[in-house]
């Protein structure tokens, strides 16, 4: 996950960004050696068997600018001359940047926006960073991802899974985005909705557009490794009684949903995160 050193506002951009530059040997302070750093790294994690990355930004907004024009926002970045919409263009310029590397070296690309974090401005100066004042956000993913959508988004050898806190783009956007352009998946429930109703809320909203094979079955990246297994057993739980609603409701034959159970399970996970 290489936020803190796409993200300009990050409190530890410039020391990460100086680590970076050691840890990879490249000019971190010129455009194309920043984005060689990246490739590096990249490679790096592949030959330790990673298969995907990671992006967690308030937005998804992605750009898709020139060389010319990225030159110009990194020089006013490394700088330090970059203003707050400098930032946020260069964040979704990276978006893009990061996809297009995915479609190079085969990652599979994960978008978690839409979270404000350290809302409570006491608990940040007291205890830093992270420590749970984290609110959902309203998120734009139609024109946000259009893009990047424009640069790689028919590309069915890429994918890059969707997440979300804002569950009112189920329906609306997310499900018709991942309905229509290959490259893209639906990510589960996620964080304020990994819940039963918030499980229940994402089948409900998200299939009729975007079915099932558009989604990841259920992935886990908890920090509270107790809470795996009891987590994945609700999941398990709650696409079954969805499955058997559909049974009951003659929608769907007893043996797709016991197909679908077990793809839901693991083989969609498995083939999207390719494992």
């Amino acid at each position: 996950r290489p936020d803190s050193v796409i993200d300009p506002e990050h409190e530890e951009f410039r020391d990460a960004l100086v680590r970076f530059g050691n840890m990879t040997g490249q000019d971190v302070e010129s455009w194309q050696g920043y984005l060689a750093a990246h490739a590096k790294r990249r490679a790096d994690f592949r030959a330790m068997g990673a298969t995907a990355t990671d992006h967690g930004f308030a937005t998804p907004r992605t750009a898709n600018l020139s060389t010319v024009e990225c030159e110009a926002l990194f020089a006013k970045i490394v700088g330090g001359t970059a203003d707050a919409e400098d930032a946020e263009l260069f964040r979704a310029q990276m978006l893009t940047e990061m996809a297009k590397m995915s479609q190079a070296d085969g990652m599979v690309m994960q978008i978690h926006p839409g979270s404000c974090r350290n809302h409570n401005a006491a608990l940040f100066h007291s205890h830093g960073r992270d420590k749970g004042a984290d609110i959902p956000m309203r998120t734009d993913y139609v024109g946000a991802l259009k893009p990047m959508l424009d640069v790689v988004g028919n590309d069915a050898n890429l994918t890059i899974i969707l997440f979300t806190l804002d569950e009112t783009t189920y329906a609306r956007e997310l499900a018709p985005l991942a309905g229509h352009y290959p490259c893209l998946r639906l990510g589960p429930a996620w964080w304020f909705h990994d819940s039963p109703e918030g499980m229940r809320r994402f089948r409900e909203m998200t299939t009729e557009t975007a079915g099932f094979y558009n989604t990841v079955g259920f992935n886990d990246d908890t920090r509270a490794f107790l809470s795996i297994p009891a987590r994945h057993d609700v999941a398990r739980r709650i696409d079954c009684a969805f499955l058997a609603r559909l049974v009951a409701e003659h929608r769907l034959a007893d043996w797709e949903a016991a197909e679908l159970a077990q793809e839901l399970t693991v083989g969609l996970v498995r083939r999207a995160y390719r494992l």
